[in-house]
C-alpha cells in the first residue's frame, strides 16, 4: 500500500483548512445542490447551461473537500518545542535581504497545504524556503529560481 503525502502545517492553517471544510461542506455543497434543483426545473437538460454549470460547480466543490479531507487527515503539526531557535526551518518566519542592496522581505515557511504567499506564507518545496532551510542569522545563500538566480543574506530568525 502506497502511504500517502504528508502535509506538515501549523496548528493555525490545520484550523484554517478545517474552517473551509465545514463551509464548503455546510454552506457551498447546499448551494450548488439548490442551484442543481432550479436548473432541473427548466426541462431539457440537455441544452440546459445553467444544469452544465452548477453540474461543473458540484464536481469542483467536491473534489475540494476531498483535497481538504485528505490534508486534514494526513496533517502533521509543527509545534513549537520541536523548532531550532537558530536555524531557518519549517514554522519559522525569517527576515532576508536581496544581495548587493535589495529591500528586506519577510516570509513564514510552511507547509504546501497552508502556502499563501500573498499573506507572507511560503511553501516549504519553494525555491526560495528549500534554499533557507538549515541557514542560520548572517549566512549568505544563492538561490535558484524561476526568474534567474539571487543571492540574499539571512537577517532575523524568529
Amino acid at each position: 500500500m502506497v502511504s500517502e503525502k504528508k502535509f506538515p502545517m501549523t496548528v493555525a492553517g490545520k484550523q484554517k483548512l478545517e474552517d473551509e471544510l465545514e463551509y464548503l461542506k455546510t454552506v457551498k455543497r447546499k448551494e450548488v445542490v439548490e442551484r442543481i434543483k432550479v436548473a432541473r426545473s427548466y426541462g431539457d437538460l440537455s441544452e440546459n447551461s445553467e444544469y452544465d454549470s452548477a453540474k461543473e460547480d458540484q464536481a469542483f466543490v467536491e473534489g475540494k473537500i476531498s483535497s481538504l479531507e485528505s490534508m486534514i487527515r494526513n496533517a502533521v503539526i509543527i509545534t513549537e518545542d520541536e523548532l531550532n531557535t537558530d536555524e531557518v526551518q519549517l514554522g519559522k518566519t525569517v527576515t532576508f535581504k536581496e544581495l548587493p542592496n535589495g529591500e528586506e522581505e519577510t516570509y513564514t515557511i510552511v507547509g504546501s497545504a497552508e502556502a499563501n504567499p500573498v499573506e507572507g506564507l511560503i511553501s516549504n518545496d519553494s525555491p526560495i524556503a528549500k534554499a533557507l532551510i538549515g541557514r542560520k542569522k548572517g549566512d549568505r545563500v544563492k538561490i535558484q529560481t524561476p526568474g534567474g538566480e539571487m543571492s540574499v543574506e539571512v537577517l532575523e530568525i524568529k
